[in-house]
């Protein structure tokens, strides 16, 4: 009866030092600042009132959807460990599904997005039932596959205008104003995707999402249902991304094939993840924005050559080398990641 009594006092004295790690953890990570940045950016169209800041603007607006991107990319990427180079096929099938209900029925993607996503989403889940039996390099190619294929479908639907794609209706507003909706529009789809991806990294699925992706042979054995999950995490990452597709669309009045479905679309979104942290929450979004400023920074002192892409390419090998695990995921194994960057 003693022995039982002592067991049970060492239990429970373990609990209540791994809740007082958990609660130390907690204080430690910066909660306040992903709300302070919102209420800047949400701030930020207001320099429209004291002058032409429409290239401000329309460099936030880009920054907000590759987050969102990313971020969701990161989903499957990151937590999954399932390497897709075709997800921007998500991001052309949301464009052109509310981008044709505009053309032809007048509604504005920016009501029409979260249908758009819930396309991608279904088409995104279907998809992983069959791709996702696939795995590593393998996996990869079949993204890319998946890529060129929808490349030909899209050249060669009549419906939707092949190659030369459709001219979209604008809103009737002054140049001045005309970005503020679609800024605000991708400011919501950042913020929603940012948050679906902690709280499903702190969820009991994104912890079976983890168990597959560190192995999944063992993570199956241990009971979990490894290929729903996956298609779930491929649904979700479409989710975002098909949104984002809608919005963009619109704002830039018109739909073409090789707007959407160039590699390089896909390609930033991994890039973005490895630069900041795969896995991590704050690791797509510090990725987003430093390849963007990389980009922007190149283009303006380089010109719109071969040389910018040559820069970002020598400025994210530099990192990488410094860098291996992404810049939050290095700071964090290294115990230095700062408290701003502790989203996890």
């Amino acid at each position: 009866m003693s022995m039982d009594m002592d067991v049970g006092n060492v239990l429970e004295a373990r609990d209540r030092y791994n809740r007082g790690l958990a609660h130390e953890k907690s204080a430690d990570r910066a909660y306040w600042l992903p709300i302070v940045l919102l209420v800047l950016l949400a701030a930020l169209p207001a320099l429209q009132f004291v002058g032409g800041y429409n290239y401000v603007i329309h460099l936030a607006l880009y920054a907000l959807m590759y987050v969102a991107m990313a971020s969701s990319w990161n989903i499957l990427g990151g937590y999954t460990g399932y390497v897709s180079l075709g997800h921007n096929v998500f991001f052309c099938i949301g464009g052109y599904f509310s981008g044709m209900i505009l053309a032809y029925f007048g509604v504005s993607t920016l009501l029409t997005a979260p249908l758009a996503g819930i396309v991608a989403a279904v088409t995104g889940f279907a998809i992983g039932r069959v791709t996702l039996k696939m795995r590593g390099p393998t996996f990869i190619i079949s993204s890319i596959a998946l890529l060129m294929v929808a490349r030909i479908l899209f050249d060669n639907w009549h419906f939707v205008g092949g190659a030369n794609g459709v001219t979209l209706p604008q809103l009737g507003l002054s140049a001045q104003w005309m970005k503020i909706p679609y800024y605000y529009a991708f400011l919501v789809i950042a913020a929603v995707t940012v948050y679906a991806s902690y709280r499903i990294k702190h969820s009991k699925f994104g912890l079976g999402l983890r168990a597959i992706s560190q192995d999944e042979v063992k993570a199956e054995s241990a009971g979990i249902d490894t290929r729903l999950y996956k298609s779930a995490a491929f649904a979700i990452s479409a989710f975002f991304v098909g949104m984002a597709g809608a919005v963009w669309g619109e704002y830039l009045t018109y739909l073409r094939p090789n707007i959407f479905l160039m590699i390089l679309v896909a390609a930033n979104m991994v890039l973005m993840c490895i630069l900041g942290g795969k896995g991590t929450v704050a690791g797509p979004i510090i990725g987003a924005v430093l390849l963007i400023l990389f980009n922007e920074f190149f283009v303006a002192t380089m010109g719109a050559s071969e040389l910018n892409i040559m820069g970002t390419g020598i400025i994210m090998l530099l990192v990488l080398m410094y860098f291996p695990n992404g810049i939050v995921g290095t700071l964090r194994q290294k115990k230095r990641l700062p408290r701003f960057l502790d989203w996890d």
